[in-house]
């Protein structure tokens, strides 16, 4: 009864196993992560999209856009994502101080990637 018992139990485990790795999951697919604005005017914000697509098996969803600075912002496609479809990240530098600039950009989600970083440069005049 004991070997039997143990039996049962061990095969439950394998099996819940087996299942866990086979879990649906959204991914991201960036046709960019970096944009270069070149050379933009002060006092003129300047905005990217950065498109995406979901290359994973189950819907993505989008928790926060955070940028790096207060001297930016971002605009998320806020409804699910269903796999094969597709999204954007609108982001914006306000552009007030003259010189080069980077900022990123952290996007968390429930990808397989949770944590992904996109990233904005150039130089204002």
């Amino acid at each position: 009864m004991k070997k039997r018992t143990l039996g049962i139990l061990a095969t439950f485990i394998a099996v819940i196993g087996f299942v866990s790795m086979t879990v649906a999951i959204g991914e991201f697919k960036f046709e960019k992560e970096t944009h270069d604005f070149g050379t933009i005017p002060q006092n003129k914000p300047a905005s990217y999209n950065f498109k995406f697509s979901n290359t994973g098996d189950a819907p993505i969803i989008i928790g926060e856009v955070k940028p790096s600075c207060g001297c930016s912002v971002a605009e998320f496609t806020k409804t699910p994502v269903k796999p094969g479809e597709g999204g954007t990240v609108t982001v914006t530098y306000n552009a007030a101080a003259k010189g080069p600039f980077t900022k990123q950009f952290t996007i968390k989600s429930n990808t397989k990637t949770p944590v992904k970083t996109l990233t904005i440069k150039g130089n204002v005049e």
